[in-house]
């Protein structure tokens, strides 16, 4: 990567901005500016005219600082410049040449493989121009001095009975230390099996229950997902998330269990059980908020019609029902997986202005918390929207 290639771009984004406002009216006119609705009206365009997406946190990482000090991956840049109306990233520099710029497209890698092919050379080792040849070596026997008059009679034969007495001593040693080695070894065992059995105890005197949770009206799989804490005496509760059509599984060694059980569109429900006599196995019925549901099903709900009149009809409909169903004095987040931006906040109207445009990025609306008065207006909503990896998940 070169100061170049990010001079370019910096010349891309603007055309991709430039772009955007020949039929758009965002909220303001430089991209580094726009977020919440802003953003999702620009993933929706680049869907339709690139066939391909940018997630939000790319888009905050590389719009909403200028300049970067990084350039995307190169599909993504492929796909900038298509939408700004280019062939690809190669031809948008191509036609934005710098003065005495060369465009290579392997201009980076050649330089990356010169430099390091340079240092292997010069960090290999000098061989030597002479070659070296073996030497040979001449076997020579010695010689010995008339074998035919060696006489057998008078040599000397040693007993190797120094060796014997060696032998005898050092095997006699080993049966010493082979009790020694043993009695340690057995206590060494017996201290490990009872400082396991100690660290493992809970394990092993522990029994796993199991419990499944569904929807009481409806008898399915509750829709969202679980917020379950255990309340222990004397300890801190412990919080678990279970997710929507999955079993919690919990193992104790103790008598009783106190469970609270939270979701967005369900009541709370206080779980308390005695687990001597208490089944493995059990499902928990949850008691469905209508309210709730309603004004999910409500932001979710797909307003295309067969025709503009018909369309237009259907938004004014979504936009009445959710009237009724919100507090005027409704506290909305958006939240958002990016380090620059992490939380908007929103009133009611653009709420209803942005779940009533029709956009793909609706069908991965997922509500975190939803609360009501005791009117049943809705008086609080926490939601985000899911990207496709996380969708996948």
């Amino acid at each position: 990567m070169t100061d170049l290639d990010l001079l370019h771009f910096e010349q891309l984004k603007k055309d991709v901005q430039g772009q955007y406002l020949k039929e758009h009216t965002p909220s303001q006119d430089d991209i580094s500016k726009w977020k919440g609705i802003d953003i999702i009206y620009f993933q929706e365009d680049l869907r339709k005219k690139a066939k391909g997406n940018i997630s939000e946190k790319s888009f905050y990482t590389y719009f909403k600082s200028s300049p970067v000090t990084k350039l995307p991956r190169i599909d993504m840049l492929n796909l900038l410049s298509i939408y700004a109306g280019y062939d690809s990233w190669y031809e948008f520099k191509k036609l934005h040449l710098f003065a005495g710029e060369l465009l290579q497209e392997n201009e980076n890698l050649e330089e990356e493989e010169i430099n390091e092919l340079e240092k292997t050379v010069s960090t290999a080792p000098e061989i030597p121009k002479t070659e070296f040849q073996p030497k040979k070596t001449e076997n020579t026997t010695p010689e010995n001095t008339d074998l035919q008059k060696s006489i057998t009679e008078n040599q000397q034969v040693n007993q190797n009975k120094n060796t014997t007495q060696e032998i005898e001593i050092s095997s006699a040693q080993p049966k010493k230390n082979f009790f020694k080695k043993n009695a340690w070894a057995l206590v060494t065992s017996v201290l490990i099996t009872i400082t396991g059995l100690l660290g493992f105890k809970d394990v092993l005197f522990s029994k796993t229950y199991k419990y499944c949770f569904i929807d009481k009206d409806r008898g399915v799989s509750v829709i969202n997902t679980l917020e379950i804490m255990v309340v222990k005496e004397n300890e801190s509760p412990l919080m678990y998330k279970i997710k929507p059509g999955e079993c919690f599984y919990y193992s104790t060694k103790d008598k009783n269990l106190k469970m609270r059980i939270s979701a967005p569109f369900y009541e709370p429900l206080e779980v308390n059980r005695n687990l001597e006599n208490a089944p493995e196995e059990e499902k928990i019925e949850l008691k469905p908020d209508d309210y709730k549901m309603a004004v999910y099903y409500f932001s979710i709900k797909d307003i295309k019609g067969g025709n503009p009149d018909e369309q237009v009809a259907l938004i004014k409909q979504k936009r009445s029902q959710l009237e009724n169903l919100i507090s005027s004095s409704a506290v909305i987040y958006q939240v958002y997986d990016n380090d620059t931006y992490g939380i908007e906040r929103l009133d009611k109207q653009k709420y209803i202005t942005l779940v009533t445009t029709p956009t793909t990025s609706l069908k991965n609306l997922n509500v975190i918390e939803m609360k009501k008065d005791n009117k049943g207006k809705i008086v609080s909503i926490k939601f985000k929207i899911a990207t496709t990896n996380e969708k996948n998940k």
